[in-house]
């Protein structure tokens, strides 16, 4: 027990020092392309688009397959002035005149009171229903896909700015420790000037210097929290906070057995040759049984006898059209040779374009190592100067000068790196 309340105790005292860097940690580059994808109202939207299909198929589903049943009535009332046996007078609901005024009796039948219950059960449709489901079911691939790609889209706009804000961040840290050198040499330079070592527009050079520094860092910090700001807008995050994000370091993925992309020309072909089959449920049989019960009269006095029901099935069959399904089977397959261009297209396209990503990476990796070596270089040569400053046998331009040089390679350095990441990015986004 006693050691279980330590494990308390220790564990209250680290969460302190540790919550920083626990919150820290969960915004790495997953996060926001996490942040980002759920964000997304495209993403949204698609999503929504599926959910839409399924309602769809289910309304159609009780179109084709189950019976509709609706009520219907109707009252039609057509007066006449009939002069049969030298009498005129006004008939409301005829059953029959021979000399009248008013409209035909034949086409009006004095009237009409309809009060109907009507049954419609579709015949024989499971095999059109399962066509057009198919279609449904085919559209929603299309629609997730979609999804995928642009999900694959934003992953890859996110980590660019990602890399964008870590060259920053470096850029910064590098420009502090400058600012930081700078100023342990001017406490240095006050001293030897003071021994009459240096002159004081020695010391005033390098106050310029370091005044210079000084700017550069903080148009290097409103840049930073300009892209960070922009990544948290990226990713629709709602949140000014601003924070050093961790460093990445992107590797070139493996080539995948099938690419992603591919996908979507063979969903847009499937699509293609379901509408097809769509299009032909128009040349198949359609049958329909129907039936109805209530009153159906025309003559007023009499209609309390004229309740009842009928029953009977109706059919459709499209004989000709004047070749309407071989024009549109024509269209299709016209269509499908686009697809498949455009599928070979971007397989030609994107094998160019990833060997050509790769062969700039590799000027990227030597370009990177001749830098690399150039500030060990000066890096040498400057604690060197260390000594002649101090003995006073340095001139102040010449150590300003190597000192704004190996900036000038620590700057060119990052910005390759920076660059070579987004080269990784990129070719990461086409092989997929």
């Amino acid at each position: 027990m006693e050691g279980l309340k330590s494990f308390y105790r220790l564990l209250l005292f680290l969460l302190p020092l540790l919550g920083p860097q626990l919150l820290v940690a969960q915004h790495d580059l997953v996060y926001f392309i996490t942040s980002a994808q759920q964000n997304s109202p495209l993403i949204k939207d698609n999503a929504n688009l599926v959910l839409a299909n399924g309602l769809e198929a289910e309304r159609l589903r009780a179109l084709y397959l189950k019976p509709q049943i609706s009520a219907t009535g109707a009252y039609l009332f057509a007066p006449i002035i009939s002069s049969d046996n030298g009498r005129t007078r006004l008939n409301l609901n005829s059953s029959g005149a021979e000399k009248y005024v008013g409209y035909d009796i034949a086409s009006s039948n004095g009237g009409n009171y309809q009060a109907l219950l009507n049954l419609t059960q579709p015949l024989f449709n499971e095999q059109r229903f399962k066509t057009i489901e198919e279609q449904l079911l085919i559209g929603s691939q299309v629609i997730r896909n979609n999804a995928q790609l642009t999900a694959h889209d934003i992953e890859k706009i996110v980590t660019d700015q990602y890399i964008l804000c870590l060259q920053d961040y470096k850029q910064v840290s590098y420009v502090e420790n400058m600012v930081k050198l700078l100023n342990e040499q001017r406490d240095l330079f006050k001293k030897l000037v003071e021994g009459s070592i240096y002159k004081q527009s020695d010391l005033s050079l390098l106050n310029i210097e370091y005044q210079n520094f000084l700017a550069q860092l903080a148009q290097i910090k409103a840049n930073t929290r300009r892209d960070f700001l922009d990544l948290n807008i990226l990713c629709g995050i709602n949140d000014t906070t601003y924070f050093q994000v961790p460093n990445v370091v992107l590797t070139l993925n493996t080539s995948p057995e099938r690419s992603a992309y591919l996908e979507k020309y063979h969903l847009d072909s499937l699509n293609l040759s379901a509408q097809q089959k769509i299009f032909e449920l128009k040349y198949k049989p359609q049958l329909n049984w129907f039936a109805n019960t209530g009153f159906n009269g025309v003559y007023a006095p009499n209609i309390y006898r004229r309740f009842g029901l009928s029953a009977g099935v109706n059919l459709t069959y499209n004989l000709f059209d004047g070749h309407q399904k071989n024009f549109n089977r024509d269209k299709i397959l016209v269509l499908q040779k686009s697809i498949s261009f455009y599928r070979e297209n971007f397989i030609s396209q994107n094998t160019v374009r990833k060997t050509k990503i790769l062969n700039e990476l590799q000027s990227y990796t030597e370009r990177l190592a001749i830098a690399e070596q150039q500030m060990k270089d000066y890096d040498a040569l400057l604690n060197a100067y260390k000594k002649e400053i101090i003995s006073g046998q340095l001139t102040i331009v010449n150590y300003l000068n190597t000192l704004k040089n190996r900036a000038i390679i620590q700057r060119d350095y990052t910005l390759l790196s920076s660059q070579q990441q987004l080269l990784i990015n990129a070719y990461n986004y086409w092989n997929w």
